[in-house]
């Protein structure tokens, strides 16, 4: 599979499920959804608003390392929407316009925009001083789909822990396009 098949699709689901998991914070809890985005599982931990912004991120930096390509200065702004999120946490609209302009990224890509040479070497440098030489397919399978995945999966334990009514299958809606007829059971 194809590095674009892989993360593009990807993405685009596990962006726009976390885009409904907001839509239904925001219908169960009103004017009060925006207080969500404080929320944390732990002290050490980053909020939602953070989680949103940064499973942003790695869309955007995972398009611009496969292509070779340096950062667009919309990157710096996530990152620091993220990093002060804490303190300024926006509101559920503004999350959902980052996940929005993030998918329309995604969605105005060729269908091999990250195809390029697959044993190039991806230099991954972290803010620590830390940086990991991978290959593309190495810093697929190894850093972006699980930071995406880490990012998503904290974000829904924190509406979960907040009470937001939302479960399996909230988490992979895209299944259903899947389901068999007739094996679906009954409420």
């Amino acid at each position: 599979m194809s590095p674009t098949n892989l993360v593009v699709p990807t993405f685009t689901q596990m962006l726009s499920t976390m885009s409904g998991w907001l839509d239904k914070a925001q219908k169960a809890s009103g004017g009060a959804a925006d207080r969500l985005l404080l929320a944390r599982l732990a002290p050490d931990m980053f909020p939602l608003g953070t989680q949103v912004r940064f499973a942003c991120v790695q869309a955007w930096e995972a398009v611009c390392r496969l292509k070779g390509e340096d950062f667009p200065a919309f990157i710096t702004t996530l990152l620091d929407e993220g990093r002060n999120a804490g303190e300024h946490p926006g509101t559920v609209a503004d999350a959902q316009a980052r996940i929005s302009e993030t998918m329309a990224m995604l969605d105005r890509l060729a269908p091999d925009a990250l195809d390029g040479d697959p044993g190039r070497t991806i230099a991954h440098a972290l803010p620590t001083g830390m940086t990991f030489d991978l290959t593309a397919e190495q810093y697929v399978r190894d850093w972006t789909l699980p930071q995406l995945y880490f990012h998503l999966m904290t974000a829904y334990a924190i509406l979960r822990s907040q009470g937001v009514d939302i479960g399996k299958a909230d988490y992979v809606p895209h299944m259903f396009a899947y389901l068999r007829p007739g094996t679906l059971p009954a409420a």
